[in-house]
């Protein structure tokens, strides 16, 4: 039928993938030929994907030969990853436990697709296999993604049906399907605490150049002042009230399919019941985090954050919840502190070469912080 050995674990019997491409296709499948992988490259590392595959080949089904293709992915606890190597040892098994990989199993074993919002949708899920105690593959449609472009009004149109999805009846069911037991707490201890505040305090990182040159001596001030102010300010965002979240809503996650209208949803490991507007700091933030997008387009980071604050609390109202816009925003507001602006030094890059590629992502680091700061101060 072919070689499949790239796929290692997350492989099936012939029985069974030839079951699933039947279900892809809705025809009878007599027989599998051709059936080749290849590993999807994917420019962003992930804790907790052990990889991306793509099987294709020929069906023979209804007398006729049809080709097919399929996306596995791979999912694992992070602490299969090489990343987990970096977290000091009395920390690993707390560690472990604060970053989900379970949930993007269990999304696709649900019947979250029927319940989503006009507007939304997920890749169809043919198979999901436990492979042990601490990882899972599935196997989804290989969707046909186009290129779109996002400006002002898409991101409108994304924010929208993120207040929509936070505030459906119909999804709320599905909200905790994961399983997982995590709230705003475990990350103020964890990630905030362990690694993020002690790098506030380290002299020698602002004193690098690629830092040094983008992050202003009143910039650390003001962010070392917000983390003392850590415990107050995740209490205050624990009480905020809980919808649905994505937990992950960036452009990259929000995709353009060919043959559909709106938005196709990936990447779940993050879904879960999370503070309103949560959703709206990844949307806003993503693409300028990863050099995607400058701080300053579509009209600066202020100007485009009105525009999704109004549109996400459009969706929330479409949607029959009436929580009102100045709670709404302050949520969003310590949220994008908390989870963008005190870790935005990109101490990730400091071991490269500084070049003006380097320097461009130092600047629009900054400016995250600086909006985060600024939105705090006007909202507390």
């Amino acid at each position: 039928m072919g070689d499949r050995r790239l796929l290692g674990a997350a492989d099936v019997s012939d029985e069974v993938l030839r079951a699933m491409v039947a279900a892809l296709l809705g025809l009878d499948v007599t027989s599998l030929s051709g059936v080749r992988v290849d590993e999807v490259d994917y420019d962003l590392a992930s804790i907790t994907t052990a990889g991306r595959h793509r099987v294709h080949g020929t069906a023979r089904a209804e007398g006729q030969d049809r080709p097919f293709s399929l996306f596995v992915k791979q999912v694992q606890e992070w602490s299969r990853s090489p990343f987990f190597a970096d977290v000091p040892p009395a920390l690993r098994e707390e560690a472990a436990r604060m970053v989900p990989w379970r949930t993007e199993a269990e999304v696709y074993r649900s019947d979250l697709a029927r319940r989503l919002p006009d507007g939304l949708g997920m890749p169809r899920a043919l198979g999901v296999y436990d492979l042990d105690e601490k990882s899972a593959a599935v196997w989804l449609e290989d969707l046909e993604v186009v290129p779109a472009t996002w400006d002002a009004d898409r991101y409108e149109r994304a924010a929208h049906l993120m207040g929509r999805l936070a505030a459906s009846r119909a999804v709320a069911p599905l909200a905790a399907v994961g399983g997982l037991e995590w709230d705003i707490g475990m990350y103020l201890r964890g990630r905030l605490a362990v690694q993020v505040v002690p790098m506030l305090h380290d002299d020698g990182l602002w004193q690098h150049p690629l830092v040094a040159a983008a992050f202003e001596p009143d910039l650390r001030q003001r962010l070392c002042a917000a983390a003392e102010r850590l415990e107050r300010l995740g209490a205050e965002l624990m009480a905020a009230p809980v919808l649905t979240g994505h937990g992950d809503a960036c452009p990259n996650n929000l995709l353009a399919v060919g043959g559909r209208p709106g938005f196709v949803l990936i990447d779940f490991n993050f879904w879960n019941p999370l503070p309103i507007g949560f959703d709206l700091a990844q949307l806003l933030v993503g693409d300028v985090q990863t050099g995607r997008r400058r701080a300053a387009d579509l009209g600066g980071l202020g100007a485009l954050d009105d525009r999704l604050l109004t549109s996400y609390v459009a969706g929330l109202r479409a949607e029959g919840c009436d929580v009102p816009t100045a709670v709404v925003r302050r949520a969003h507001a310590v949220q994008l502190l908390l989870f963008t602006g005190l870790s935005s030094v990109p101490w990730e890059l400091l071991g490269a070469p500084v070049t003006d590629a380097l320097r461009d992502v130092a600047d629009d680091r900054a400016a995250l912080a600086r909006y985060s700061l600024d939105l705090l101060a006007e909202t507390g």
